[in-house]
Order: C-alpha cells, then sequence, then structure tokens
C-alpha cells in the first residue's frame, strides 16, 4: 500500500506539472491535445522510474562492494580475490568435483571447504535434489569434520538440505509477492501521471491571455 500511495501521489503531481507546464496549443483538435497531454504525462512518469532504477542500482552497488574495499580505498572489483581465494566462477561445482579427495585436508579457517559445500547445496536446491555422488560426498565430508557415524551424517545432510530448501522457496515466495506489488504500483503511477496530465493541460488551456 505504501508503494501504491507513493507512486500515485508522486505521479499524479510529475504529471500534472507535465500538463499544466507546456505551452498552449493553438489550432489543434481536442483529440489530439488529450493523446498529447496522455503522452508527456507517461514520458514523465518514464523518465521518473529510469532515474530511480539507475539510483537504486548504483545504491545497491555501492553498499554491495563497499565491505569488499581495499585498505588502500579502491572500490569492489568483480572477480577479485577475497580472503586470499580466487573468486567462483559459474564452473565452480565442477572444478571441485574434479578436485574432490576422500581424505580432507584441515586448513586454517575451513574457508574453502565451506565454499565447496555452498556451491554444492546451492547447486542442489536448483535441482530440487541432491545428486547421489554429491549427497554421499557432503555425507563423508560431514562424518569426518562432525565425528558422526554414517547415518547420522546421512540423516544431518537431509533434514539441512529440507531446512535449506524451504528457506529458498520462502524467499522465492517473497520475491515474487513483492515484485507483484511494485509492478501494481507502477501500472498504478503510470496511469496517474498520464491521466493528471490531461487534467494540467485542460487547465493550462483555460487561461486567457490578458
Amino acid at each position: 500500500m505504501w508503494l501504491i500511495l507513493t507512486q500515485f501521489m508522486s505521479a499524479s503531481l510529475g504529471g500534472y506539472l507535465a500538463g499544466r507546464l507546456r505551452t498552449k496549443w493553438a489550432s489543434i483538435h481536442t483529440d489530439e491535445v488529450y493523446f498529447r497531454d496522455t503522452a508527456n504525462g507517461f514520458l514523465a512518469w518514464a523518465v521518473a522510474v529510469v532515474f530511480t532504477a539507475a539510483y537504486l542500482t548504483s545504491a545497491a552497488g555501492y553498499m554491495v562492494g563497499g565491505p569488499a574495499a581495499s585498505a588502500e580505498g579502491g572500490g569492489f572489483r568483480p572477480g577479485a580475490q577475497v580472503d586470499g581465494r580466487p573468486p567462483a566462477s559459474s564452473y565452480a561445482y565442477f572444478v571441485d568435483a574434479l578436485l574432490r579427495s576422500d581424505e580432507l585436508k584441515p586448513d586454517a579457517n575451513g574457508a574453502a571447504l565451506h565454499d565447496e559445500v555452498d556451491v554444492i547445496l546451492g547447486r542442489s536446491i536448483r535441482l530440487g535434489d541432491i545428486p547421489v555422488a554429491d549427497r554421499a560426498y557432503l555425507t563423508h565430508v560431514v562424518q569426518t569434520r562432525a565425528g558422526l557415524s554414517q547415518p547420522e551424517a546421512d540423516k544431518r545432510v537431509s533434514e539441512v538440505f529440507a531446512e535449506a530448501q524451504q528457506s529458498a522457496d520462502a524467499t522465492r515466495k517473497t520475491v515474487a509477492h513483492g515484485l507483484f506489488w511494485v509492478f501494481l504500483a507502477l501500472l498504478v503511477g503510470a496511469f496517474s501521471a498520464s491521466f493528471f496530465a490531461t487534467i494540467g493541460g485542460r487547465e493550462r488551456d483555460r487561461v486567457v491571455h490578458v
């Protein structure tokens, strides 16, 4: 409701000003005047949406890149190393699959292993199920790191995957719900700007030159 209300108020004001501030068109058919005012209001709304989207995208990029900025003050660079590790790519899962080993090599903070498990879980959630080879590997990792038996480790893998899948489904539903309301708010804004531009245009045409 807040999105719809703000779109209605701002788009209505912008459309009204676009219609009211135009020059007076003489010797033009009424239908043509109505069409031009509607188009002016719609274009005013469209330009505002483009500028708002560009601003929000820039702000989001700054907030995401800020924590990854270097100590020298440089901004976030796509592909830059983080914590000494190369960036993940679209083939990270297949690279990890090639380099898997039955013997886990302990590292200082387990970051590499965490990243590998993260990639496997992410791909499994997209697929809707854990492939047999990945399940066996995850079970082995959990069994080794947590000191559990094989059945207990397999049960933990299943439970955690189910929870992660439920969380991903809930996130998708929330995003879809939010996008629906954003679309509806934008639709209300486009209509309001176009309609109030015609009102502003009519008010402009009523002005009498003295």
